[in-house]
């Protein structure tokens, strides 16, 4: 096996095994075409640096970034982020009140509740990929998930 194809094998597998991590937190906290969009751009630049990266003990927290920078270019020409427009095969089926009462969350609380909540994330596994502590992460869970009750109660 030549090295070309060994690195590339490496990639590929590190692809599979986190790339739909990495879809499903972009598309959480971006909506789906803006997610979907960055999350390329973020693989791209992990295979272009796929020396440094494959050495890293959280490579997805520096692809996470890598595609926060990248979502700048949406927001500069002030595209509203839209959540989930269609119907990922990872999302329940939502109802309109509920699509309306997460945009109103904060981006921490909504990419909180939206990864634990609907993809099933663990909070050690949100809080690894944003690079924040535990109990930031269960301070946004709880907070949004209260915050959603009360809205969604009225």
């Amino acid at each position: 096996m030549s090295p070309a194809s060994e690195v590339s094998d490496d990639f590929d597998t590190f692809a599979r095994t986190h790339g739909d991590r990495l879809r499903c937190l972009l598309v959480a906290r971006y909506g789906v075409e803006v997610g979907n969009e960055v999350c390329s751009d973020a693989l791209t630049y992990a295979w272009e640096h796929w020396d440094e990266i494959h050495e890293m003990t959280n490579p997805v927290g520096l692809l996470y970034r890598v595609a926060q920078s990248a979502s700048r270019r949406h927001f500069r020409w002030r595209r509203a982020v839209h959540l989930p427009p269609e119907q990922p095969h990872c999302l329940p089926e939502p109802q309109p009140e509920l699509a309306a009462a997460l945009k109103r969350l904060s981006d921490g609380q909504r990419v909180s509740v939206l990864l634990v909540h609907a993809f099933g994330w663990s909070y050690d596994d949100v809080a690894e990929v944003l690079e924040v502590p535990t109990s930031t992460v269960r301070n946004h869970i709880h907070r949004g998930v209260a915050r959603l009750r009360k809205e969604l109660e009225n």
